[in-house]
């Protein structure tokens, strides 16, 4: 199987007939397996060893990591730098690209770097606004979207040659992803926005955070009833929640999120929130597994990365697999050594 027969780290895997990357990701989802991606934060650092311990506790339960770019309008390692030192131990990474920060020309060029090192993966986004970051002052660019950076990408991918016209002497074999939000009014609109995206080029989506699993299923349901079924590879967002106040806190502050009153009534009266919180996540995943159209899940994780292997686990969506890892064979990580990746 497509999990036992790959190379070391620092050999590109063969791309199958079908696929447009050479990539683990898009292996697992094309084969119809129910994957598992996440997301690692970048450190404010330029070790790459911060980056090694914060993907570690990852191992052996995901198919790939998303590294983020900017996220919130912060700046920290770079999300190509992230996949590069990622990609060079042989982790399955997905780089975010934000429209926000780089125009279309710095865009196209770190594309074909990452590509060059081996990225298979892009995540388009159009990126947070600069007044949400701590560095307000900063210039936002904005020179593509979401939807014009897709097309941009599949451009080069399939016409072999940048937005200028410029022929590429190798174009870069990456899968395309984009994100969508179920959750936010007006639901009709968020059906057209995906289907634009497919249109676009997109080939896997991922969602914002789900904590109202009949919104979503009315969500598929309109996707379906659009022809969209199956045009699309669809990771539903996931992530535990700390505690009833943070709950609060993120549906009042983070935009796009729907937390039903149901959720945090059951998380306040819990003896012990943080535990009820994976409960809630495992349940999620658990019942979003079955709904037609969802091909995985993307569990978001921040400030719990430790939680992530307990909640895969607890949820039993593997099937008994192990996604690759580097050091497989090897025996697996002490929780002590878990935790000391999150701590640092």
């Amino acid at each position: 199987m497509y999990f036992e027969d790959e190379p070391v780290p620092g050999y590109s895997l063969p791309m199958l007939p079908g696929h447009v990357s050479p990539g683990r990701l898009e292996r697992v989802l094309r084969s119809g397996t129910f994957a598992v991606t996440t997301e690692l934060s970048p450190p404010d650092s330029a070790d790459p060893e911060e980056v090694y311990l914060r993907a570690r506790v990852f191992d052996g339960y995901v198919d790939a990591i998303n590294a983020t770019d900017g996220s919130g309008a912060n700046c920290h390692m770079s999300s190509v730098g992230v996949c590069a030192l990622l990609t060079r131990i042989g982790y399955a990474s997905v780089m975010q690209v934000s429209c926000r920060d780089r125009n279309r020309i710095a865009i196209q060029g770190d594309v074909l770097g990452a590509a060059a090192m081996g990225v298979a993966n892009i995540l388009c986004l159009t990126g947070d606004g600069v007044q949400a970051g701590d560095q307000p002052e900063a210039k936002p660019v904005f020179d593509l979207d979401s939807v014009s950076l897709l097309k941009t990408l599949c451009t080069m991918r399939e016409d072999e040659h940048l937005l200028s016209g410029r022929a590429l002497t190798s174009p870069p074999h990456v899968f395309l992803g984009a994100a969508a939000n179920p959750f936010v009014p007006p639901l009709d609109f968020r059906v057209e926005r995906l289907a634009k995206k497919i249109a676009a080029g997109a080939q896997f989506v991922q969602t914002q955070y789900c904590f109202d699993v009949p919104r979503l299923q009315a969500y598929m349901s309109q996707v379906a009833d659009c022809g969209l079924l199956g045009e699309v590879f669809l990771l539903v967002g996931v992530g535990p929640l700390a505690s009833a106040k943070a709950a609060e806190w993120i549906r009042a502050n983070v935009p796009g999120v729907h937390i039903p009153d149901g959720i945090i009534t059951r998380l306040r009266g819990a003896a012990r929130q943080r535990q009820e919180g994976k409960r809630i996540c495992i349940e999620l995943i658990q019942q979003l597994r079955e709904i037609p159209g969802v091909n995985g899940v993307h569990l978001m994780a921040y400030r719990q990365e430790e939680a992530v292997a307990e909640i895969i686990d607890a949820s039993g969506v593997l099937d008994g697999r192990k996604p690759w890892f580097p050091g497989r064979d090897q025996p697996d990580q002490s929780s002590s050594v878990k935790k000391a990746a999150i701590a640092s």
